[in-house]
């Protein structure tokens, strides 16, 4: 496998397994330069580096397909170009067609979430994927499709299936991503690390028990000295909800200082306006 160049390098640092090669981003006959920098762009997002062209409409090298790459120029500069798909695919274990229609094909048909992840287990024995994409226009012809091992369809609405070449590319994309890359989401910065999903408590812990039933003392004893307790019989439901409202929120140990600070505050001026009057 070629090295990339360091521009693309960045693109494979968070990947859990960059060892495993990417499969092939294949486009029949592009038809804009616009669409094809749009894709190559796409690629970039989630780690794809390998742009296959087959009899572009316009020629090739294309600045308008560079311009619209908006920083993955690496992918534009790299692209190969192939004269027919045959060719474009003749290195490769398994290919993927792209398409929105089964066109009465017995073939494997997968999502391209599941696509993904057969790529993936693939690259990790050792064989080269790629997913063919189809003109702007019309998308790939019987014949093309005949070509491949596998149909990738997306979960469109059928009554506007239609997606256009840099959607399509960033479906595949996505799904790449998230079966190779773990939990790992965003960019990391000097400053952070990539996020993960779910509430991310950096530096902060959790209150303790005893923090939040020292606050829950504080704020209730508040809450009685301003007559919100309305009856005895009440208090303890109402009580309850109130505490379990904070528990929801899962206060980290900063949170509930901040909040009896809070309520220091308001009740220390509600106590002044007291001694005004």
């Amino acid at each position: 496998m070629e090295k990339l160049p360091p521009e693309a390098a960045a693109s494979a640092q968070a990947v859990e397994n960059p060892g495993l090669r990417p499969p092939a981003i294949i486009l029949v006959e592009p038809q804009l330069g616009e669409n094809i920098g749009q894709a190559a762009r796409a690629m970039a997002n989630f780690g794809l580096a390998e742009l296959r062209l087959v009899a572009p409409r316009d020629g090739w090298p294309s600045e308008k397909a560079l311009a619209a790459a908006s920083g993955a120029s690496h992918i534009i500069e790299r692209a190969v170009l192939f004269p027919t798909v045959e060719a474009a695919i003749a290195d490769l274990h398994f290919v993927g067609a792209t398409t929105a229609r089964i066109r009465e094909m017995v073939k494997p048909v997968f999502t391209p979430e599941t696509a993904a992840r057969d790529f993936a287990g693939r690259a990790e024995a050792g064989q080269l994927c790629g997913v063919l994409f189809g003109r702007e226009r019309s998308g790939l012809e019987n014949d093309e499709v005949a070509l491949a091992d596998a149909l990738v369809m997306a979960p469109v609405d059928p009554a506007f299936a239609s997606l256009n070449l840099a959607q399509a590319v960033l479906i595949v994309g996505y799904e790449w991503r998230k079966a190779v890359a773990g939990a790992s989401l965003g960019r990391g910065t000097e400053f952070d690390g990539p996020a993960r999903e779910g509430v991310q408590l950096n530096k902060c812990i959790p209150a303790t028990r005893g923090e939040l039933l020292d606050f829950f003392a504080h704020i209730e004893g508040e809450l009685s000295q301003a007559g919100f307790f309305k009856t005895d019989e009440k208090r303890s439901s109402v009580v309850r909800n109130i505490r379990n409202m904070f528990h929801r929120a899962s206060l980290t140990d900063q949170e509930v200082r901040t909040l009896r600070g809070i309520v220091v505050a308001l009740t220390g001026v509600r106590r002044s306006r007291h001694r005004v009057e």
